[in-house]
């Protein structure tokens, strides 16, 4: 009787790699970047740090250039589409796509409004004349008042001007979405806090009816630190099936936990958060292996900087024989963070994209601001991103090129 052969051992990336990770960087550029995290890891810091950006933009003080040349560019590609090409260009050379994201917040007024949604729309053009830009991206609440999405969330009767607002938000939304499926750029949908994100959910699955008859062009974004988030992305398969269409998620934990624990609490109603990190985590790698058990309906962008899930995923892809490069399943993350999964991943032959966030200083500084605090917070990817820098200059000091 011969003897059953052993299963093929599945090769997965080295997400420890920091010689691929670190490829494009100069010597400059790492010292550059351990000193910056070195500062975000320190809370102190990064609070008066942030106050004193802040009113020195306010103030028209001449520090500009300072924030440009160092957290600006750690977590920026320019102020605008055309600086932002020279960074997707840079990606691309280690075959790393870019997601350009306008990351100007908090202006409501119609002109702004209408500002915000011509420059989606020309970042969708871009994208249609270049081929490291797989996806475009916006947030609901730069095409629409914060206000309006909580009041349309929570079934609010609606005012005659606030109905004629939200038919301008819902016609802003249509051609966003229309232009991404005219050109054939996927466009990915940010979510948003608790309170305003049925509204987005609905427009959502009206968009994806419409548009993703054939394949995936317009993703929601499910953050599975919910507890209802794993029941959700459930039951808009379902939806999918029902209506024939695809289904496009960008499955991430979740960027509000302090926000809406607090909401909660001072409201009155059950925290939407899991209690722990296991539970996301848990949820988080549940909706993976959901979606990879229904690729016929979903294409899926992985957004995450934890290595374990992602190696889930690829091991699923690997285990269900798909390539690797298989066109329904792409990984993200964030310009500046975790080079040592995106670069890895895409040396292996997996698609990869980053966020790349854009914007006049001035107006992007509450975004980088927040991807201050949030480094801050989560101490363990501040830490894990100077240990992989720090192994780098290690590994250089001693002849390593």
């Amino acid at each position: 009787m011969q003897p059953t052969p052993a299963p093929a051992r599945i090769s997965l990336p080295d997400l420890g790699d920091t010689r691929t990770a670190f490829a494009p960087m100069s010597d400059r550029d790492l010292w550059q970047a351990q000193w910056l995290f070195r500062i975000i890891g320190n809370p102190t810091l990064t609070k008066v740090g942030s106050s004193l950006s802040r009113f020195a933009l306010a103030a028209h003080l001449p520090v500009k250039g300072l924030i440009k040349a160092t957290i600006f560019k750690q977590f920026c590609g320019g102020e605008t589409i055309e600086e932002s090409l020279k960074t997707a260009a840079r990606l691309g050379k280690s075959g790393v796509g870019t997601i350009l994201d306008h990351s100007v917040e908090g202006q409501e007024d119609d002109e702004a409004l209408d500002h915000t949604t011509a420059e989606i729309l020309r970042t969708i053009a871009a994208a249609q004349q270049r081929t490291d830009i797989p996806f475009c991206v916006f947030k609901p609440s730069g095409i629409s008042p914060v206000q309006l999405l909580t009041d349309v969330s929570d079934g609010k009767t609606l005012t005659e001007e606030d109905r004629r607002e939200w038919t301008l938000v819902l016609g802003r939304m249509e051609r966003i979405c229309a232009a991404a499926a005219k050109s054939g750029i996927p466009v990915l949908i940010d979510a948003e806090e608790s309170w305003m994100q049925p509204a987005i959910d609905d427009m959502a699955d009206t968009m994806m009816a419409r548009f993703n008859r054939e394949k995936a062009i317009v993703f929601n974004t499910i953050q599975l630190y919910r507890h209802d988030r794993l029941a959700f992305l459930k039951a808009s398969h379902a939806k999918a099936v029902e209506g024939n269409y695809h289904i496009g998620v960008k499955l991430v934990r979740g960027a509000y936990m302090e926000k809406e624990r607090a909401r909660a609490e001072e409201k009155g109603y059950r925290d939407p958060i899991h209690a722990n990190k296991a539970a996301v985590d848990r949820d988080y790698d549940d909706a993976l292996r959901f979606c990879a058990e229904h690729l016929d309906r979903f294409a899926v962008c992985v957004g995450t900087h934890n290595e374990q899930s992602t190696l889930l995923m690829a091991r699923l892809m690997n285990e269900r024989g798909l390539p690797h490069d298989d066109k329904r399943v792409w990984f993200a993350q964030l310009l500046g963070m975790s080079d040592n999964i995106s670069f890895n991943m895409a040396a292996g032959g997996y698609n990869v994209a980053k966020y790349v966030p854009y914007g006049p200083v001035r107006e992007v500084l509450p975004y980088l601001i927040r991807r201050a605090n949030e480094n801050t917070s989560a101490r363990g990817q501040t830490g894990r991103e100077l240990g992989l820098i720090q192994a780098e200059q290690k590994r250089r000091a001693k002849g390593g090129r």
